[in-house]
């Protein structure tokens, strides 16, 4: 098997719904977002997919979300912009994008602090 990650980011603002706290109120983030994929097999070139692929795809998506207001993102309608929600819309978009079969997206990592990350895979 072989993993391959790819790091990128987004800055956006939110709001956390349902939350006793500071961030129920409006602030931001500069997200950092870790992309992590798997194949069992390599192409003719030796690669599981192409790291230009990969990061095309990703920052594609992450585009919907930077210098947005993240609530008002589609899939955030009904449910709250938190950093493991992120990571689950992040997850099953890409999942879309890039599982052929072969590579298959295995987690995505959604930093919202320096310190504090949230992963999703299945």
């Amino acid at each position: 098997m072989y993993r391959l990650t790819v790091k990128t980011g987004f800055a956006a603002a939110h709001n956390l719904i349902n939350y006793q706290g500071d961030c129920e109120n409006l602030h931001g983030h500069n997200w950092k977002v870790e992309v992590t994929v798997t194949a069992s097999k390599l192409d003719q070139a030796g690669l599981a997919i192409d790291f230009k692929l990969l990061k095309r795809e990703t920052n594609a998506l992450l585009d919907e979300l930077d210098h947005k207001y993240v609530n008002q993102h589609h899939f955030f309608q009904d449910i709250s912009p938190s950093s493991e929600n992120i990571s689950r819309y992040l997850f099953q978009e890409l999942s879309k994008r890039l599982n052929d079969g072969n590579v298959k997206v295995e987690r995505i990592g959604v930093w919202e602090s320096d310190n504090a990350c949230a992963e999703y895979y299945e």
